[in-house]
């Protein structure tokens, strides 16, 4: 199974950098590795652990009440329960775990404070080890696997972006668009799950609020969908970094759309701005290059047009929002085949106007005659065409 290799993978890496024993704490990793997911995170104060070492048997600390799913869902060797209010709790196996002087492998920016404080009363400084780059490098190279749930992922994104466009109008509340979003995803989660998975825990729901913002508001980025009513001529921003969202893979997918018409014409320029700095960054974006080339490319149109960029030109995705690498400057990180990647196009205009357009893509090798040659090329993924939107006589897409 998958998740069985991705742990004999990381076992081998810990073994290399003769790594002792690695306690795993991000979530999105845990799942990376195990198959676990559904219980209860750190927002209820509960701990899980993955406790993995280079030539001994698995250890899953998780709380009680999710030993069924535990004992259903995780490919581990062991899994030990703890319950709230009993013993020491989850800390009870690790002076045992932590034992001795060899290196401890921990995830520093994704540990829980809790969890390090204690950690650290039982581990000297110069025992620990990051064990970040090991992970986020397996990571960044999606499998065959993932590019069949980023594909799916772009499914579901490309139909709660039309029906998110449908629903847009004068006088409807944001919130109502937000409903007809999260239903279309549901229904197209529920219809791929039912087709290509045999995982039936896995909820085809979609969930985090609606990022949408209309009017004047849409200098916002991260605003939430309101009761705020649209109005005809007024431009509106749909994002779907957080609600595509599917089997745990997550895509960037931004549009900027206008109702009815484009009351203030000089945004449909400002606007072109965003369009032509994404299409710079796509221009170069390929196997062999540095992250940090495209966000130049996406960054010199933006400056060019008399505006500062307002954030990087985009980020891998995978089983977490942010993944390595980040197309921003600094990140040299050499562009590979079977990495899943959001590119951005935007722009600022004071605190007047903004827009945004982000698509998904997969770069890879395209394969010609039966066998791999040096064209590279990047898969777009869940792309809903610009000029189809435009079609629709009640809206000017954009």
């Amino acid at each position: 199974m998958i998740f069985s290799e991705r742990m004999d993978r990381l076992r081998c890496e810990l073994a290399n950098a003769n790594v002792d024993v690695a306690l795993i704490t991000d979530d999105d990793n845990i799942y990376y590795f195990t198959g676990y997911y559904d219980y209860l995170h750190m927002e209820f104060g509960r701990p899980t652990i993955l406790a993995v070492f280079p030539d001994k048997k698995n250890l899953l600390i998780t709380p009680f009440m999710e030993m069924e799913m535990a004992e259903s869902a995780a490919i581990v060797d062991r899994i030990e329960a703890w319950n709230d209010g009993m013993g020491n709790e989850w800390r009870e196996a690790l002076p045992n775990i932590l034992a001795g002087e060899g290196s401890v492998a921990i995830e520093p920016e994704q540990m829980p404070v809790m969890v390090r404080n204690y950690v650290d009363s039982l581990v000297e400084k110069d025992r620990f080890f990051d064990v970040t780059s090991i992970v986020t490098e397996m990571r960044m190279i999606k499998s065959a696997e993932e590019l069949q749930l980023a594909r799916h992922a772009a499914q579901v994104s490309v139909a709660m972006m039309k029906a998110g466009y449908e629903t847009l109008g004068d006088g409807v509340p944001e919130y109502e668009v937000a409903l007809a979003i999260s239903a279309a995803g549901t229904h197209k989660s529920a219809e791929l799950l039912e087709e290509y998975y045999d995982d039936s825990r896995m909820s085809p729901m979609t969930h985090f609020l609606q990022i949408m913002a209309s009017g004047k508001e849409i200098t916002m980025p991260h605003h939430r969908a309101s009761t705020r009513k649209m109005k005809h001529g007024e431009p509106v921003f749909l994002c779907f970094c957080g609600m595509t969202n599917f089997h745990r893979f997550k895509l960037g997918f931004d549009r900027t759309f206008w109702i009815g018409e484009i009351a203030d014409k000089s945004q449909e320029d400002f606007y072109q701005v965003a369009v032509d700095s994404q299409a710079s960054a796509l221009s170069v974006l390929r196997p062999g290059v540095k992250a940090q080339e495209v966000h130049a490319a996406y960054a010199e149109v933006i400056e060019n047009a008399g505006f500062e960029y307002p954030f990087r030109c985009g980020r891998g995705t995978g089983f977490s929002f942010l993944e390595k690498p980040q197309l921003v400057f600094g990140d040299k990180t050499i562009l590979q085949p079977g990495m899943v990647l959001a590119v951005d196009g935007s722009v600022n205009v004071s605190k007047s106007f903004r827009a945004q357009v982000g698509d998904s893509f997969v770069i890879r090798t395209h394969p010609v005659g039966g066998g791999l040659v040096a064209k590279p090329r990047v898969l777009a993924l869940g792309i809903l065409a610009r000029s189809q939107l435009a079609s629709r006589d009640s809206l000017s897409a954009r």
